[in-house]
């Protein structure tokens, strides 16, 4: 036997390992021993992160299909610090952003904001208002509210602050510019239309909102993380698929967001047995919010709130410290059963 046979086998194992490893990535988006955030993007980011990490990290993968997810909106369950009900952490974005009052005259948003909440009526109308009021703005408010981002325009709808981007405010952090022509960085918002018949792009969309475009649909992601030498960008939105769920994106060379699939006028096809269209990810993708504040930063952000964990990574981070196991409801005593008279 030829002695460099045993050799060549074992070059052929190795190209075949690499092969099916797939692309390399450089880190694990939103890591939980992430260093303390040095710029205001990564504060931002950082808030953004650490929601979705509570949701169990949901995620939608390149290919635009949902890939993981645990919870929802709606659910009771526990998220991951185990004690907080999913429904009522949107809640708090609500109440921690002061836009709670403004949809007083929406079904359960008093007892949202009352002591209601903690009573059965006023828990059920509640979770009513969570399930049929978006959320996605409310959202990046509380996000950008925790970052202490100066100037930013806290909203119920999105269309407010892109429009304040547009404006170009002195105050405003945020500028508008196209997503295909400009790199986004963390803590920039990537944003599309919704419930439009016909699609605007980039073009359009800043020449209706010039006009008015004041009761424009939209919603906006944070970019949470852009590596243009690993080709990936990622974002997190609030209200995406019930819940705080990352996306998954490519980048091109020049760092540019690279094969945004587009919602076009002609319907995509995506159905049962003809799946090769579908993505969660076709959308009127019109903005890209660049994050240009100029404001000097403030002392080192405490840790988001809820600050413990239940499955806690080695060594904890710093301010982190493991959640109280929450107490167990008493179980519901039950009578003894009626025995029958002979």
């Amino acid at each position: 036997m030829d002695a460099r046979q045993p050799l060549y086998r074992f070059a052929a194992l190795i190209l075949l390992a690499l092969a099916c490893a797939g692309p390399a990535h450089a880190g694990e988006p939103c890591p939980v021993n992430a260093p303390p955030a040095t710029t205001w993007g990564q504060r931002i980011a950082a808030v953004a992160c650490a929601e979705h990490r509570l949701w169990y990290s949901p995620f939608i993968d390149e290919r635009g299909r949902l890939a993981s997810v645990t919870i929802s909106e709606a659910e009771n369950i526990r998220l991951q610090d185990r004690t907080t009900p999913a429904w009522r952490r949107v809640v708090e974005y609500w109440r921690a952003t002061g836009l709670l009052s403004q949809m007083s005259n929406r079904p359960g948003a008093n007892e949202c904001a009352s002591a209601a909440i903690d009573t059965a009526v006023g828990s059920a109308m509640c979770r009513g208002f969570v399930i049929d009021t978006p959320w996605s703005a409310v959202f990046v408010s509380f996000a950008e509210m925790r970052a202490s981002v100066p100037g930013f325009a806290t909203s119920t709808s999105h269309v407010d602050y892109v429009r304040q981007a547009l404006r170009g405010d002195p105050s405003a952090p945020y500028r508008l510019a196209d997503p295909d022509a400009e790199t986004p960085a963390v803590g920039d918002l990537l944003c599309f239309t919704r419930g439009l018949t016909t699609p605007l792009g980039p073009a359009n969309f800043r020449a209706t909102l010039a006009r008015d475009g004041s009761g424009m649909a939209m919603h906006c992601d944070i970019v949470v993380e852009s590596n243009v030498a690993d080709g990936s960008l990622y974002t997190v939105g609030g209200n995406v698929l019930q819940g705080v769920t990352m996306r998954t994106l490519r980048l091109n060379r020049e760092g540019r967001v690279w094969g945004l699939p587009r919602k076009t006028t002609t319907p995509s096809g995506c159905r049962p047995g003809a799946d090769e269209t579908c993505s969660f990810d076709r959308q009127d993708w019109v903005a890209l919010l660049k994050l240009e504040t100029s404001a000097p930063l403030p002392a080192p952000m405490a840790p988001p709130s809820p600050a413990c964990c239940t499955l806690c990574a080695l060594p904890m981070p710093p301010g982190m410290q493991r959640c109280p196991a929450p107490s167990a409801a008493p179980l519901p005593v039950q009578a003894a059963p009626v025995q029958p008279t002979p």
